[in-house]
């Protein structure tokens, strides 16, 4: 049995499910027929049993009270993503703007020395400052 045969098969079974439909369907699931597990059982008194303790069962809805603190850490949680889904957005912007400014000043073979040092003021002042206080030399030998 190969490993990618069992794949397409259990998604072959998964593609069946209706998937739309709850799991736990609550009050509209049809009552159990007792009458023919009689018919089909050798222990009627078992079924018997399990008759009258289901008609005789009723448990109380399971409900569920949510904390209020745990209501205002998720409400808080909720907030501190939002603040950074608004960061995160800003700095794909601010890339994009990069990225695009990059592409403008693309480096090729026809691009000059003077083109660089507009593109990059900081490098360009580093540069010369390292020249005339005659550093230049200090990133190329090892430290």
């Amino acid at each position: 049995m190969s490993f990618s045969g069992a794949i397409r098969r259990t998604a072959q079974r998964l593609s069946s499910v209706d998937w739309s439909s709850p799991v736990f369907k609550g009050d509209h699931d049809p009552p159990v027929d007792f009458a023919s597990a009689k018919k089909s059982v050798r222990d009627v008194a078992l079924v018997d049993a399990l008759e009258k303790m289901y008609s005789s069962s009723s448990p109380p809805a399971q409900t569920y009270e949510w904390s209020a603190d745990d209501q205002a850490s998720k409400a808080e949680q909720i907030e501190e993503a939002k603040a950074g889904l608004a960061f995160t957005q800003e700095m794909i912007e601010d890339t994009q703007k990069e990225i695009a400014y990059l592409r403008v000043n693309k480096t090729t073979r026809d691009t000059y020395t003077s083109d660089l040092k507009e593109v990059y003021p900081d490098i360009a002042d580093e540069v010369e400052t390292e020249i005339e206080k005659r550093e230049w030399f200090t990133d190329t030998l090892g430290k």
